[in-house]
């Protein structure tokens, strides 16, 4: 039996696995990938304490961090969790935990452009982490979907690797800071298409080229590329709790002050809550929260049923 189970291993995950060990809990953090969102990320450069640091090196030191503080972390995806009267009942697709609370770290997924070919072409051509996939085109060219900071970072970070990218966006202004933009507009081998969408990917055995449309000419044309790299925002992929706890217009986890969910017992940090910025130093901030309340929801019912045994008694 574990005080509490973590489910999510990237910053707000960690953050919990630290807080809720030195409040002595015993402590498991169960993620699909450690780091989570981070391994999206490349050089981070807003993480207090580190004028530049790479998600890797970030990654690493959080874990050596809860490691050392005896926080248990597996690599297993949770397929189903169990609420009975005193304690939570957790499935992967390993194996079988129970825990006294439940803090959900879950972060968020990548958004798909929901376009013929996109599917067809993962991993052949078309890519949702330019920090993963990107040195695989050298000296080629590729394609960047997306107007905000992902995709003018992803766009940014490409340029120094491929011979040509194209940034394409729906609108006519970008949604990312102007900081970044104005770095990416003053690369040579960046090309702006802007007020365009993708509408197909096309290729035999792998991604070859790319079908815009401009939404205010309707012109369409065809881009030949190498790759393509889609960044047009996360998703909350909630299911797993859908039948437990309230969640929002878009599956976001909804939580109180004290990041508790509407489920006594269970709570949530970071991305996957409604929090408006999604930025890692928020993420931690909620978890700190989370843990802290998740130890206090365990003292508070060990005071309870200690009155109640006298009063039985």
């Amino acid at each position: 039996m574990y005080d509490t189970i973590i489910i999510g291993s990237g910053p707000a995950g960690m953050t919990a696995g630290i807080y809720a060990a030195r409040r002595e809990m015993k402590t498991l953090i169960l993620g699909k990938e450690l780091g989570g969102q981070l391994i999206w990320a490349s050089e981070i450069e807003n993480y207090p304490g580190f004028k530049s640091i790479s998600n890797f090196e970030l990654i690493s030191k959080m874990q050596e961090q809860v490691k050392n503080l005896g926080v248990e972390i597996k690599t297993e995806e949770v397929k189903k969790i169990e609420k009975t009267d005193d304690k939570f009942i957790l499935h992967t697709n390993k194996s079988q935990f129970e825990a006294k609370t439940v803090i959900l770290a879950l972060g968020l997924v990548p958004r798909r452009l929901a376009i013929p070919g996109e599917r067809e072409f993962t991993g052949k051509g078309v890519s949702y982490c330019a920090t993963c996939d990107g040195p695989f085109y050298k000296n080629k060219t590729v394609a960047v979907a997306g107007g905000g900071n992902s995709a003018v970072d992803a766009t940014e970070i490409l340029s120094k690797i491929a011979a040509k990218v194209y940034l394409i966006h729906r609108r006519d202004e970008f949604r990312a800071f102007e900081a970044l933009v104005e770095e990416v507009k003053s690369k040579k081998n960046v090309e702006l298409v802007l007020s365009s969408e993708i509408k197909e990917v096309v290729g035999s055995n792998k991604l070859e080229k790319i079908k815009v449309v401009n939404k205010k000419t309707g012109q369409e044309k065809e881009i030949a590329v190498d790759g393509l790299f889609v960044e047009v925002g996360r998703i909350a992929s909630t299911d797993l709790v859908a039948d437990l706890v309230k969640r929002d217009e878009k599956n976001q986890i909804i939580v109180d002050e004290k990041c508790q969910t509407s489920l006594p017992g269970m709570f949530a940090a970071g991305d996957v809550t409604p929090v408006e910025f999604k930025q890692i130093t928020i993420a931690c901030g909620q978890a700190t929260i989370a843990a802290l309340a998740a130890y206090q929801y365990i003292q508070l019912n060990r005071e309870n049923s200690k009155i109640n045994n006298k009063i039985v008694k």
